[in-house]
């Protein structure tokens, strides 16, 4: 823990009840505070940085404002809230955050009554805060809301559909647009906020208020006048604002006003917290703001591991092996050079899928279309339907938003769009809003549909090129986890015939059929039940869709077990795949599915998870165990004695 004496406010702030009781004038020196304990205590354990650092300002402000938890503060996608956990009794745990067992790296109501709606998506704020706001109105009850969305979660279209609908339905709440992608001018800001301040001001509403009333009952003439206050309103806002479009969405709008003044927030939260119907306001903020390296560096120091706090530079051991997102970034740039049809897609996600290195190669190929997936995907189709071969690169937990798309504008219409699906698996700290552990479920039922997984870096090369040159037009997804390859030699791309699998190891006695990255945890687990006593044939079986029947018929036809192993979920899965093709024929084995269970699985290192879900090597070994011996088969029988089996 950081150490408290050079705090003057930080550590007797327990609750925003206390941050309330210090006078205004001393609120810089608590923002100080705030940003000081976060990089004391980010740069040591990792987690989202850049964005909280920018929002303390914001922060402090809606708390000493507000009165929460009572008063909603809704966060879009949850990164930004590490100042709200700071203010609202989680200081003291902040050291624990996207650890096994602690702190949440988002925002989950299960956590605190001050996250009043979970966030790991984005652009899912306004949508939460109108849904909350009509409830509050149902029920008769009073609080104030507050929806707090960033620039770039603002590009999804889910926001704008939520922002029409809130201009429609005129509900009291607020909107505050966090934007920092944009300098201020300050002679323009001092500008701006005089004007806000003005129409913000209680005398000015009452103004509006009565001329709107008393013009109501002038017939033809009123309505003039209404018009005529209109326009001059409009016109002077949309000469020195750009809230022209916010406003046409039925939202009063404020700003942009500098986000990093507190006081200035303080009194422009005052002068709008009562204003009837939609507000939005507009503040300007830098990320990373008051930490240099983060300032210089947004991309790299959005999300950190540990850090040297004066450098800003990892201190994490160099990497040995590539990251699976860069041995996609690399093929990339191999099949686009070869190939001038073919270009890359992703939604806000450039670096983290690796595009990075294709954009810096050859930017022309790299079309980044925000935080919109569904758009990526309909685009992307809009592209086939032209000849043109998209590589859509999006995450698997953020596919899931693009569904309809997939189905309606890809399958159905025989498209070959390819779906490189990074972050596959359990991804780790992030949790349960980003375990990408649903893809194969929610893509299987899918008509035409292919589903690929490699076991290992160069397969995920293999796989890409065979997607582009040699399978069939269809929606064709390739899935591989976040993090580190195998360490295998990469070597020149070949082909994989499409629904052939590999045999790994033979065996006698079980048959393994491992899909994607799991194949490495197998193969070790095949190495414990040899120990056992038990032979185990381990096949690399690459899709889930279409299988590779042939292999599961030969494998019916000479084991009694028959067990599947995937880094998802259960339920419609793999296993479940192979289940529904045997039920058909008249094979009888024994099947043990090995996954993920019917839960969401928390946050914490990804090999404490896997550990704790049973899909390390000794989880599998234990699983086959123990089902062998649950259903008492003839080779449990024959082992069960023997002093190497107990």
């Amino acid at each position: 823990m950081p150490e408290t004496k050079k705090f003057k406010y930080l550590f007797g702030i327990n609750s925003p009840k206390d941050l309330r009781q210090i006078p205004l004038s001393e609120l810089p020196t608590v923002c100080n505070e705030v940003r000081e304990f976060m990089i004391d205590t980010i740069t040591k354990t990792g987690g989202h940085f850049g964005a909280g650092l920018g929002m303390v300002e914001l922060t402090v402000a809606m708390h000493y404002v507000y009165e929460t938890p009572e008063d909603k503060l809704i966060y879009d996608v949850g990164h930004q809230g590490y100042p709200h956990k700071i203010l609202t009794g989680r200081r003291d745990t902040l050291h624990t955050i996207r650890q096994k067992g602690g702190l949440s790296g988002f925002l989950k109501p299960s956590e605190s009554e001050y996250d009043a709606f979970g966030a790991g998506h984005a652009s899912t704020s306004i949508s939460a805060a109108l849904g909350i706001a009509t409830a509050r109105d149902i029920k008769k009850e009073d609080f104030n809301l507050v929806a707090i969305i960033g620039d770039g979660s603002m590009t999804g279209g889910l926001a704008f559909e939520a922002m029409n609908n809130a201009g429609v339905q005129k509900r009291d709440m607020t909107v505050i647009l966090n934007d920092n992608n944009m300098s201020i001018d300050a002679n323009v800001s001092a500008f701006s906020n005089y004007f806000n301040e003005v129409f913000a001001s209680s005398t000015v509403q009452s103004i509006r208020q009565n001329l709107w009333e008393m013009t109501g009952k002038l017939d033809t003439l009123g309505d003039r006048i209404r018009r005529l206050a209109g326009r001059l309103e409009d016109g002077m806002k949309a000469f020195i604002t750009p809230g022209a479009l916010f406003e046409a969405f039925g939202f009063k709008y404020f700003g942009p006003i500098n986000g990093h003044n507190v006081i200035k927030l303080v009194k422009m939260l005052r002068l709008i917290k009562d204003i009837k119907g939609p507000v939005f306001l507009h503040i300007m903020t830098q990320k990373g703001k008051g930490y240099a390296p983060a300032e210089n560096d947004s991309h790299n120091l959005h999300a950190i591991g540990k850090i040297d706090k004066e450098t800003g530079k990892s201190m994490s051991a160099a990497a040995t092996k590539p990251l699976y997102q860069d041995v996609f970034g690399n093929a990339m740039v191999e099949l686009c050079r070869r190939d001038p049809n073919l270009v890359a897609i992703t939604a806000a996600m450039c670096e983290g899928t690796g595009l990075d290195i294709l954009e810096k190669a050859m930017p022309d190929r790299v079309i980044d279309v925000g935080i919109a997936e569904g758009h990526a995907v309909t685009y992307a189709a809009g592209l086939a339907i032209k000849g043109i071969t998209p590589v859509v690169a999006i995450y698997s937990s953020f596919l899931q938003r693009a569904y309809d798309s997939i189905i309606h504008d890809v399958a159905l219409q025989n498209l070959k769009v390819v779906f490189a699906i990074d972050r596959a698996g359990v991804v780790g700290a992030d949790g349960p809003t980003h375990h990408g552990v649903f893809d194969i479920s929610y893509l299987r039922p899918i008509p035409r549909q292919i589903i690929a997984a490699p076991k290992d870096e160069q397969e995920l090369r293999d796989m890409l090129y065979s997607a582009v040159y040699l399978y069939p037009n269809a929606p064709i997804a390739i899935r591989y986890p976040r993090g580190y390859g195998k360490g295998v030699e990469l070597g020149e791309m070949k082909q994989i015939l499409l629904g052939k699998s590999e045999t790994l190891r033979k065996g006698s006695d079980v048959a393994i059929l491992a899909f994607g990255t799991v194949n490495s945890e197998a193969m070790k687990a095949t190495a414990l039940l040899e120990e056992a006593g038990i032979s185990a044939e381990l096949i690399n079986a690459r899709f889930a869709k279409p299988l590779d029947t042939a292999m599961i018929d030969d494998v019916c036809s000479r084991f009694d077990t028959i067990i599947t192993i995937e880094e998802g979920q259960k339920i419609g899965g793999f296993g479940a795949g192979v289940i529904e093709y045997i039920s058909g024929t008249t094979s009888k084995p024994n099947i043990l599915t090995i996954g993920i269970d019917d839960t969401f699985v928390e946050h914490g290192a990804q090999d404490e998870l896997l550990a704790d879900i049973g899909l390390d090597a000794k989880g599998i070994f234990a699983k086959i165990l123990d089902f062998l011996r649950k259903d008492n088969y003839s080779i449990y029988k024959e082992l069960e004695n023997t002093a190497q089996f107990l």
